[in-house]
């Protein structure tokens, strides 16, 4: 009522359906962030099916007038996993878990009563949570899980939010973690800002090439009218290998109409023209 410019930003770390609920009617928060989207994202991109965030994303309602998602991946607390109960279920949750905890990563819980403890966040870089698959290992796609799923991210409508030490790519502080002896320190390096540079600036190094083609996407995001964080969404499903997002906008003086498709395995894949939206097949589509 003070100040009609100001927005209204909720943190609420809470399952998906709950989370919704704070846009109330348009008349409550304006924007909230997507907390479900992390751990799916996470959970797709390791285990190559875009089953469970497909499903999701079908079903996340538009945001009423006004109102908008937040979407991130990672910040500076951990990624939460209560956000995801009932969509994953108890043997993924644990496999997702276990996963992580083999990549380096520690599980923050909340208690329940004196004697239950639920798991309530993992702690790990993104970076190294990417590194590996969940049944094959290490491999030489690390960085290309972690490019995809911010190119997942900032294709979503909503507005896309990027935590700085996943811009730069930043490993787990294992020294941090245990020198302040929380878990979540491991996901708040500090760097130095001469040595960043030169990680930055040389091209060999994996901070140089994330930091660089996260921000060409970024750029080329920003052009396009049709990835407006207003504008249209569609999500299909051509399977569990790929993540389908159609954008566009008809109010635009360019309209225009985008399709992604994104490959969530380690192997090439065939997606068929046919099994395309028909609007998408004709020609001038970007």
């Amino acid at each position: 009522a003070h100040s009609p410019q100001a927005l209204i930003v909720t943190e609420t770390n809470v399952p998906s359906h709950e989370n919704i609920s704070y846009l109330g009617q348009g008349d409550e928060a304006h924007i909230i962030y997507n907390f479900p989207l992390p751990p799916l994202l996470l959970n797709t991109l390791i285990t190559g099916s875009s089953r469970l965030l497909t499903t999701w994303l079908k079903d996340l309602p538009d945001p009423i007038g006004g109102t908008a998602y937040l979407n991130f991946i990672a910040s500076h607390d951990g990624i939460g996993l209560r956000p995801v109960e009932g969509l994953l279920s108890e043997q993924e949750m644990e496999r997702l878990i276990q996963c992580m905890i083999d990549f380096g990563g520690k599980i923050s819980t909340r208690a329940l009563n004196d004697q239950e403890f639920n798991p309530y966040e993992i702690n790990i870089s993104l970076w190294d949570a990417f590194k590996c698959t969940m049944d094959r290992g290490a491999d030489k796609f690390q960085a290309d899980r972690f490019i995809c799923a911010h190119a997942i991210m900032l294709a979503l409508k909503g507005i896309p939010a990027f935590y700085i030490h996943s811009l730069l790519a930043t490993e787990n502080d294992y020294e941090r973690r245990e020198n302040l002896g929380s878990n979540r320190a491991v996901n708040r390096h500090i760097w130095d800002y001469d040595a960043l540079c030169k990680k930055l600036a040389d091209q060999d190094s994996h901070h140089h090439q994330v930091f660089y083609c996260l921000s060409d996407l970024i750029a080329l995001r920003k052009k396009q009218p049709a990835f407006h964080p207003d504008a249209e969404q569609s999500v299909f499903n051509l399977g569990p290998e790929t993540v389908v997002v159609k954008r566009w906008t008809k109010t635009d003086p360019n309209d225009q109409t985008i399709l992604c498709v994104f490959n969530t395995t380690d192997h090439d894949i065939d997606v068929p023209v046919d099994q395309l939206p028909s609007d998408c097949r004709k020609h001038g589509t970007d």
